[in-house]
């Protein structure tokens, strides 16, 4: 009998490596396949970017309360976003739609016109796609073709160890966002016109609902003259992504609690949910903020950075991953950001 083995044991990135360990490269035009932010094709001059994802209703958002303009948006920005964590420029999309029978034309025009939207934002072009009926709701996959210099090009296997380690803008937000979201819909259970409290949150809804992707941060790092050696988005969380660059890369790293930065309303709403604020900001994911590793000597150029600060630095591999708490204990990092299978 054949053993059989749960999903949720290996969570995503365990159950892509395990499903595709034994694919072969078998085209010279193919410079990285599974296993960063994007592929990477050989095309000409100019390297291409490819990336997909893939969004379920129930599993990824939640319809009573996220607009479909909103959903559209940043269904885009999940993709640009992976392409511009590789320092590539996105060109193209395509857009597949599981549609059910209780979306009508007016619902799939909304949710259109927030791709339409961010297509114009980052002066990308819809290309093609696919729909099909649904029988689970709404499923919605977006593939987005990039472009980037060979050279250009920042995979997640480049640190080494003295590397500095950033991060743009502040991190928790979007995750605070969704709480904040969750409870209101929560309190509005069974309640005729009601109306939700986002009062002094506008912030956090923003992060959550309409993230952006940070070409501007690329736009500094090229002002600076700054080429990192390794980076990705901020997708799954801090804490999983500074262990996926650190498994790439063969190295150890230590990041501090107090540079991690955090929004005031951020930090306001983890105390009134009486959350621990560093858990949420490590952990909680969809902020879409870049985390990237620099070499030692761009140290003057990275504090000249309006865009990202410096939390940490890259060690040897045998030191393993750690944040350095205010008291200057270590508590080592674990992934504990957003796994589908285990809906956490």
């Amino acid at each position: 009998m054949m053993q059989e083995t749960e999903i949720s044991t290996l969570g995503e990135f365990g159950l892509i490596e395990r499903l595709t360990k034994n694919f072969e490269i078998k085209n010279k035009s193919t410079s990285r396949g599974v296993g960063d932010d994007c592929a990477v094709i050989h095309n000409g001059d100019m390297e291409t970017l490819i990336t997909t994802d893939l969004l379920l209703e129930g599993i990824h958002f939640d319809l009573t309360y996220v607009p479909l303009q909103h959903l559209g948006y940043k269904a885009v920005v999940a993709n640009v976003s992976d392409v511009v964590a590789m320092n590539g420029i996105p060109r193209q999309i395509t857009v597949s739609l599981g549609i059910s029978k209780r979306f009508t034309l007016e619902h799939m025009e909304q949710l259109y016109a927030g791709i339409h939207a961010a297509c114009d934002e980052y002066g990308v072009d819809l290309i093609g796609g696919d729909t099909s009926a649904s029988v689970t709701g709404l499923i919605i996959s977006i593939t987005c073709v990039g472009e980037a210099r060979k050279d250009d090009i920042v995979y997640r296997s480049g640190a080494r160890d003295t590397d500095l380690i950033c991060v743009s803008g502040d991190l928790g937000a979007a995750y605070m966002g969704l709480q904040l979201l969750e409870r209101e819909k929560a309190a509005s259970a069974g309640i005729k016109d009601f109306q939700p409290d986002f009062a002094g949150r506008e912030y956090l809804l923003q992060r959550q609902l309409k993230p952006e992707a940070r070409v501007d941060v690329l736009e500094e790092l090229r002002k600076l003259d700054i080429h990192p050696t390794a980076m990705m988005d901020v997708s799954d969380g801090l804490s999983s992504e500074l262990l996926h660059i650190c498994k790439a890369s063969n190295v150890g790293c230590r990041v501090y609690e107090d540079r991690i930065p955090i929004d005031y309303q951020t930090a306001s709403m983890a105390e009134e949910l009486n959350m621990n604020l560093v858990t949420a900001a490590m952990n909680g994911g969809e902020d879409y903020e870049l985390l990237f590793t620099v070499p030692l000597t761009d140290h003057e150029k990275v504090a000249q950075m309006k865009t990202a600060k410096l939390i940490g630095r890259v060690t040897k591999p045998e030191l393993g991953a750690y944040m350095v708490t205010r008291d200057d204990a270590e508590l080592e990092i674990r992934a504990q950001g957003w796994n589908a299978f285990t809906n956490e």
